[in-house]
């Protein structure tokens, strides 16, 4: 007969009892767990239990490891595959000859101590036999005086009572120092610990910490081990526990530290270069926190490390802004420009030097270049002509002091400005054709946004291209020919221009500048074009630099800055004067000149009248001109607007008026008449026509 079960109700509330209490258990402890390591005190009590348990344990490893060194030749054998490791094979024959001195002396002692285990006996009893003998010429020495044969024993009475006293000293101390030695030990282990912080870094106390901090030379290392340079990581793991023989001395340098690291053999600097994101991150660094550059030594990279945070701090006020009896020399002072990473003051030197200031839009070229005019502006004897093709009045506290300013960002500005330049080319060529020894005011061209000046579209009369990059270009040209020869009579061209390419900052004119300086730009292949392929190489980097948050450093490479020994660049946080300040500081540089009648070489060109030029240098007296000569007496008459008038350009103008050159006796001339009636024919035009 089969007996069917049947659970009653009343069953199931015991059943699911008994079957979940387990888990109710271990769910209550878990909240109770979890509460407890949600309570600070709770949590405070552990960081400071393993702290000094780890003190303690870090300490006994630090003292076993230097009596081991002490008393073995691990220390050598350590220095020996680092030297390997890292392919000095001068440094390995140095250690290994170290090492076997090292043996060779303590061979002799453990000789030396053998030799006097086998004469200690015999010394032990000759001075036994000595101390007794002269104890007992002492007794009797003393008996003798004292007229008592006693006295003959009391020297040594006296040692023997004098070993009891300290043999009843040793018993009283003996158990209490027993029972101290290993606290004593503990203390000492764990005061070992503490100075070296053998702890982990979230068990120490907030001020001890190092992380994203204070740089070590294990830091270092193991950020090194970790770039996933497999040859560099394996030669590191070789070394041990001495990999910081890769490193020189870290040294403080500004508001950061400075350290040269020393690659291993197959390991090429580039490789670390190319990996300076994931070198900053495992150094606990931003990647604009951390420079590399190629010292002079081979097979090794200089690294400087920010301190976090610093970099994102502003620098202090120009000395412009803070002087207000500073004054300028163009050929002896530097002008006061910003801060190198390492805080220390950077100033530029301009005389007879050609500048370029490059970089995005909008990240302080401007600001940059006007900060070392505005300084150069105290120095009245140099002249300055400035052109300015953004057009916004950044350059406008100039009027009064620069003798040409044109402002505006149309291709009729850059026709302006190109003839500014080739203005300043004449005058360049003026002054190498004055006598020896001649001594010219320093004259400065600025031109900012020169990449306009490169873009125009635009062509003269005579069919010359403004823009461009051929040996047509009037633009081009004129920068090349006062790169090539104004320096040496004081003639120079400073220039600014953004988001660097070959169209718009050809590369003769880019290699002639001495100063070439580089704000943030988007590529490498940019930066190259800013600073030069070697500056680049050899670690300069304003394309890592960070676009919006970096605006007013600088990359600068050439002559005129004090560049860091055996470093391709510096990089510079500029000074930034604001507009209004920069009024002010031109201000005070305008009441040193004597007045400057600004005049803005645009609207001249556009009101000259050269219909009457003509007229004027044909003259009244004679029939025909020949056309050479008319195009002499025209540069004569106005050398900055007919410098690049040819025949060709004056026969177009003539027929505009519906007249043009005729001959006579075979040479191009110009007849009197034709003149006449090209003045006679714009008489009867419209006045809105003029």
């Amino acid at each position: 007969m089969t007996v069917a079960l049947i659970k009653t109700p009343e069953d199931a509330p015991e059943q699911a009892a008994s079957v979940t209490r387990p888990e109710r258990r271990r769910a209550r402890y878990r909240r109770i767990a979890k509460a407890a390591l949600a309570d600070e005190r709770v949590r405070t009590t552990g960081r400071l239990a393993v702290r000094h348990a780890s003190y303690i344990a870090g300490g006994t490893k630090v003292i076993g490891r230097r009596v081991w060194d002490s008393r073995s030749s691990s220390r050598y054998e350590r220095m020996i595959r680092a030297a390997e490791a890292a392919g000095l094979l001068e440094e390995v024959k140095e250690w290994e000859a170290r090492a076997q001195s090292y043996r060779a002396a303590r061979h002799r002692r453990r000789l030396d101590m053998l030799q006097l285990m086998i004469q200690a006996p015999k010394a032990i009893a000759f001075a036994t036999t000595g101390a007794a003998g002269l104890l007992l010429m002492v007794g009797i020495l003393l008996a003798w005086g004292s007229g008592n044969v006693r006295d003959v024993l009391t020297p040594i009475e006296t040692v023997i009572d004098l070993v009891q006293m300290l043999a009843f000293l040793g018993g009283v101390i003996w158990d209490p120092f027993l029972f101290a030695a290993p606290w004593i030990g503990l203390a000492a282990m764990w005061a070992v610990g503490r100075h070296q912080h053998t702890a982990p870094q979230w068990a120490l106390p907030a001020s001890a910490r190092t992380y994203g901090d204070a740089i070590t030379p294990h830091i270092v290392v193991v950020a090194f081990r970790d770039l996933g340079i497999s040859p560099l990581r394996k030669a590191i793991e070789n070394m041990g526990d001495i990999g910081a023989a890769m490193l020189s001395p870290i040294k403080i340098a500004g508001c950061g530290v400075e350290v040269d690291v020393t690659l291993p053999s197959g390991v090429s600097t580039e490789e670390i270069q190319q990996r300076r994101r994931k070198l900053a991150e495992n150094l606990n660094r931003h990647e604009h926190e951390v420079f590399i550059t190629i010292p002079p030594q081979p097979r090794t990279v200089r690294l400087w490390i920010a301190d976090s945070g610093a970099l994102d701090e502003p620098i202090g006020p120009s000395p412009l802004e803070t002087d207000p009896d500073i004054r300028a020399h163009y050929k002896d002072a530097r002008a006061p420009w910003g801060e190198s990473l390492r805080g220390d003051a950077v100033s530029l030197s301009v005389y007879q030097r050609h500048l370029l200031i490059t970089g995005l839009s909008n990240q302080g070229k401007t600001a940059s270049l006007r900060a070392i005019a505005l300084w150069l502006a105290f120095d009245k004897s140099v002249e300055f002509w400035i052109g300015d093709l953004k057009g916004v009045g950044d350059w406008g506290m100039f009027e009064g002091i620069a003798r040409i300013l044109i402002q505006g960002p149309t291709d009729e500005h850059a026709c302006a400005v190109t003839e500014m330049v080739e203005a300043g080319v004449t005058e360049m060529e003026r002054r190498l054709q004055a006598p020896p020894g001649t001594v010219h005011d320093p004259l400065v061209i600025i031109v900012d946004e020169a990449q306009v000046a490169f873009m125009n579209p635009l062509k003269s009369d005579d069919g010359r291209p403004y823009g461009g990059k051929k040996a047509t270009s009037r633009y081009f040209m004129a920068c090349r020919r006062i790169h090539n020869q104004g320096r040496a009579v004081s003639v120079t061209l400073w220039q600014g221009t953004q988001d660097p390419t070959d169209e718009n900052l050809p590369k003769l004119v880019r290699e002639g500048a001495h100063i070439r300086a580089s704000l943030v730009v988007g590529t490498e292949s940019q930066a190259k074009m800013a600073l030069g392929d070697k500056a680049v190489n050899g670690g300069a980097a304003p394309h890592l630099l960070r676009q919006g948050l970096d605006k007013g450093t600088v990359v600068v490479a050439g002559d005129g800055i004090k560049v860091p020994a055996g470093e391709p660049s510096i990089t510079v946080r500029t000074h930034f004067i604001d507009t209004d300040p920069a009024k002010e500081i031109a201000d005070r540089a305008r009441a040193l000149r004597d007045g400057v009648a600004t005049v803005h070489q645009l609207e001249i060109a556009q009101t000259v009248d050269h219909l009457a030029d003509l007229d004027r240098v044909v003259g009244r007296t004679e029939q025909r001109v020949k056309t050479v000569e008319v195009i002499h007496r025209l540069k004569e008459l106005n050398h900055a607007v007919y410098e690049h008038w040819t025949p060709q350009r004056l026969k177009a103008f003539l027929a505009e008026y519906d007249e043009e050159p005729g001959t006579y006796n075979g040479y191009p001339v110009v007849r009197r008449d034709s003149v006449d009636r090209a003045l006679g024919r714009r008489a009867e035009e419209p006045v809105e026509a003029q």
